[in-house]
């Protein structure tokens, strides 16, 4: 399934579970670990686990729990109480290399073979560039990764921190280089090893404007979804990442042209040249438009 939006809700709010379940984001993600207080964890679990198990029908909004990160003594305990809801997935913090996902992987197949859940049926999603050293070891993605793993997202904020800046943005708005290069990387690997890229959030959900043009910008770039932070922001993002009807009409017209002239590189239509990058991003936006439709 592909994921536009992924929506973050604080595993210990049972107001903001309840109405997270009727957003219009494709996925939700449920805290355990920046909107939980320590003192507030084992009631999270319990209720996010009872939130699982309440809404066992995924086939429209898939549901992920974010633990804490695996070097704290938090993560083991919160995988072994959300499991028994059958999440689909697990949301990974603060990441190193690809040695994190694959630990991950093997706590989940032990806790799949406690529950009886089929084995490799949870999934990993990870947050891929929270520490200063993930920055430097997308390369260990490329050696060997679980088959769990369906995308990655990267985050400037706790990066940030990592990095000891005081803002990860320059005066005109727009991220500083490092961010971009982390942002490149992260879309670079995702493509590099099959799964999906997620874009960044946007903080300030009041700005709806920013938001779209956000996620126009990384759809433009390769990416197919974004992280949000706020319930109102999943429909704008499911938006900007549907083709359109202009996009959908022209990327039929590209691939009618190529199947009658059979064996030709490259034609011309509407003054401009298009060879087979074109053709290929023409059949890549009719199967994604045919995918949001059976899930809709």
């Amino acid at each position: 399934m592909i994921i536009r939006s992924w929506l973050f809700v604080p595993g210990d709010s049972e107001k903001k579970l309840k109405r997270a379940r009727e957003n219009e984001a494709d996925a939700l993600i449920l805290d355990l670990e920046d909107s939980v207080s320590d003192d507030r964890q084992e009631m999270a679990r319990s209720m996010v686990c009872d939130f699982l198990k309440a809404n066992m029908d995924r086939s429209r909004k898939k549901l992920y729990v974010r633990c804490n990160p695996l070097d704290t003594e938090l993560a083991l305990a919160d995988l072994a109480a959300v499991m028994p809801g059958l999440p689909d997935g697990i949301c990974l913090p603060k990441v190193y290399s690809v040695k994190d996902v694959n630990t991950l992987c093997n706590y989940l197949s032990a806790l799949e073979a406690r529950e009886d859940i089929e084995q490799m049926s949870t999934k990993i999603f990870p947050v891929s560039t929270e520490t200063a050293a993930s920055v430097l070891t997308f390369h260990t993605y490329l050696d060997g990764v679980s088959d769990r793993l369906i995308g990655m997202t990267w985050g400037a904020e706790d990066l940030a921190a990592a990095l000891g800046a005081s803002d990860n943005r320059s005066p005109d708005g727009e991220y500083d280089d490092v961010y971009k290069q982390v942002r490149g990387l992260c879309l670079a690997t995702c493509r590099a090893i099959g799964v999906q890229p997620i874009g960044a959030l946007v903080t300030n959900f009041r700005d709806d404007k920013a938001l779209e043009d956000d996620c126009l910008r990384d759809r433009k770039a390769g990416f197919i979804g974004k992280i949000a932070i706020h319930p109102s922001q999943p429909p704008i993002i499911n938006k900007a990442f549907t083709p359109s009807k202009d996009e959908i009409s022209h990327a039929v017209r590209v691939i009618e042209l190529f199947e009658a002239n059979p064996g030709v590189g490259t034609l011309g239509m509407d003054g401009k040249m298009l060879d087979m990058p074109h053709l290929k991003q023409a059949r890549a936006i009719l199967e994604l438009s045919r995918h949001l439709a059976d899930i809709e």
